[in-house]
């Protein structure tokens, strides 16, 4: 019998496989010598990752009654792109060193132009280079959804999930940038910013765009099964994200500790702790949140503060109840019995990752 972990390990490899393949059937166009940076970096940010995008889509793909059809790989394979994309214009908003312990694109464009010597900034030079290389893999994702080989009425009728998917990753992004700005957001302006920028993308979507390819159509039975589960799964998702950013083990993050403290980020895990946090502790969070030279000490007693105010609890019992109201959903889905277990160990699995 096929477990669900089995399954998820196919996934990976005909996903890796498809992008591969992708990657080399463009070589031709981008064959200069000067663009082999281009190219390589685009490769590595390709090669981590969990690929929970393109399962959600396979099992929506699936459970609605999708068959084996290899096609539906290199589609759901885009949606890597889409989020390798997102990733490396993230780290530029976000003067982030390193993603999955590696540096990040910009870092590496930079180091590339110093050791060069070439002429102008160097920093300039990295964010102009990672923003390209983003925008690359953007239009990437769209040609390779295109010519993923399905269905032309598969495509057709999941086409606007796709646009939606790229228009709201886009629109939470400048939220995020809002967020920041604003300096005191609340925790429903958090979750908003998550919802749009990973929870809708990252879960919600994903699951619609297989459940569409298959059907060939919207049935609304898919949005409220998308919506219930999705939607809860994706926050659920993001509020762990957020978790990690302050708590994770670097080893397994591919981040240095604390790195959302530096960065400053306005999640729901510190709209948490400012709306449960005395005047002294709210004054210490405000002072040193977004320090990029906070050291580890100072990490350490934002933590203390996080843990004080109880917001770390806080947010752990919203997963665990987003995560229970995603599961419910899935009782009466008109889907398959495998596909309802599967979805149902991804939204585990999701919601309770490590890296």
């Amino acid at each position: 019998m096929i477990t669900s972990a089995t399954a998820l390990d196919m996934i990976r490899s005909e996903v890796d496989h498809a992008l591969r393949r992708f990657v080399e059937q463009q070589r031709p166009q981008v064959s200069a010598p000067e663009l082999a940076p281009l190219v390589s970096a685009a490769e590595d940010f390709l090669a981590g990752g969990k690929r929970l995008r393109p399962a959600f889509c396979y099992w929506g793909w699936h459970g609605a009654g999708g068959g084996d059809d290899p096609a539906l790989f290199s589609a759901a394979a885009s949606l890597e792109l889409l989020q390798a994309s997102a990733l490396v214009h993230d780290d530029v908003m976000d003067a982030s060193d390193l993603r999955r312990g590696m540096p990040s694109a910009h870092r590496r464009f930079e180091e590339l132009h110093r050791k060069a010597g070439w002429h102008g900034s160097a920093e300039q030079f990295g964010e102009g280079a990672a923003i390209l290389l983003g925008n690359l893999m953007l239009i990437w994702s769209g040609e390779m959804w295109r010519n993923s080989g399905l269905p032309a009425a598969s495509l057709a009728a999941a086409q606007k999930v796709h646009d939606d998917m790229r228009t709201e990753l886009m629109c939470g992004q400048y939220l995020d940038l809002l967020e920041q700005a604003h300096g005191e957001g609340t925790f429903d302006s958090a979750l908003r910013v998550a919802l749009f920028k990973s929870g809708k993308y990252s879960v919600e979507q994903p699951l619609r765009l297989g459940l569409v390819l298959a059907a060939q159509g919207r049935e609304p039975w898919i949005d409220r099964l998308c919506e219930e589960y999705g939607r809860s799964v994706g926050i659920a998702f993001q509020l762990r994200d957020d978790i990690l950013g302050v708590f994770g083990d670097p080893d397994e993050t591919g981040k240095p500790a604390g790195d959302d403290l530096r960065e400053g980020k306005r999640t729901m895990l510190i709209a948490r702790t400012l709306a449960a946090a005395s005047a002294s502790q709210a004054q210490v969070v405000r002072a040193t949140l977004g320090d990029p030279d906070l050291d580890e000490a100072g990490v350490d007693r934002l933590r203390r503060i996080i843990e004080e105010t109880g917001a770390l609890v806080a947010c752990e019992d919203l997963i665990k109840e987003y995560l229970e109201n995603a599961l419910d959903s899935l009782e009466g889905a008109p889907i398959r019995p495998d596909a309802r277990a599967a979805l149902a160990d991804l939204a585990v699995a999701a919601t309770s990752r490590r890296t």
